[in-house]
């Protein structure tokens, strides 16, 4: 199986729980696009492959449309929190350069938080390898909103540390589109508010991040006394028993042409 990237195989190891915990879902009309960009609509007997799927995050969604859903994810802990949290689901360790799937036999693959892992041209081959001929690949990404000034903050914290670590917001993953074998590449932009505990939205959400994990014990402490010191000192956090942390959710689709 090809490696993962060290800040991914690292960081997502060592905070599967905190992963677990800190990301946020979904808004509610992923679950339309997802019947109508990706044709998984409840009773049409189709298969789905979850790639990179992580603890589960997005492989609820895709349970929930009544497909058969594969979760192919390569990290051990992430992929126990998966099976633990969704039993019914088949989990298969993998990567998107090596699926354990055979020829043309998934209607769909989706990529939530993922594919700027793993955007290369021998991943696109593999993925269009497993799909029938019109199956759609699905790419979907919560993003920060940093009009926002505090959320501005967090990612001021953030950015310094992220290495070489691929990011979504660098645009690297767009390089491999247009794809060979895949028509044009669509957007659908939808908002969405991670609502809970600062401890949840915020503060696991950022310690969950891959290279935020991967660092020494010291500095994931100054990263968390950090992230204290913005919740205390910004008035539409401090004293909240809840906060609205607020995303925007880009969902791109794009068909296997043949």
């Amino acid at each position: 199986m090809t490696a993962i990237h060290h800040a991914a195989a690292e960081g997502f190891s060592r905070q599967a729980d905190t992963y677990a915990r800190g990301r946020p879902d979904y808004p509610t009309d992923i679950d339309n696009w997802l019947r109508q960009a990706l044709g998984l609509g409840l009773g049409l007997g189709k298969s789905v492959v979850d790639l990179g799927a992580g603890t589960g995050k997005f492989t609820r969604r895709l349970a929930a449309t009544g497909a058969t859903v594969i979760a192919v994810e390569p990290v051990a802990q992430m992929r126990a929190q998966l099976t633990t949290a969704l039993p019914a689901v088949q989990a298969l360790e993998g990567s998107a350069e090596a699926i354990p799937l055979a020829d043309a036999s998934v209607d769909a693959v989706v990529c939530a938080q993922a594919f700027h892992w793993f955007a290369n041209d021998k991943a696109m081959a593999e993925i269009r390898r497993v799909l029938r001929p019109g199956g759609k690949l699905g790419l979907v990404w919560n993003v920060r909103d940093e009009s926002v000034d505090w959320v501005a903050q967090l990612t001021a914290i953030m950015r310094p540390l992220e290495g070489d670590a691929p990011r979504f917001y660098k645009g690297d993953w767009k390089r491999v589109f247009p794809a060979e074998g895949f028509g044009e590449l669509k957007l659908t932009s939808l908002p969405y508010q991670h609502v809970g505990p600062a401890q949840q939205v915020i503060i696991d959400r950022v310690m969950s991040v891959s290279f935020i994990a991967a660092l020494p014990q010291a500095q994931q402490d100054a990263v968390r006394e950090r992230l204290q010191a913005v919740i205390a000192g910004h008035p539409a956090l401090a004293g909240q028993a809840e906060v609205a942390f607020p995303y925007r959710t880009e969902a791109y689709c794009c068909e296997k042409a043949f």
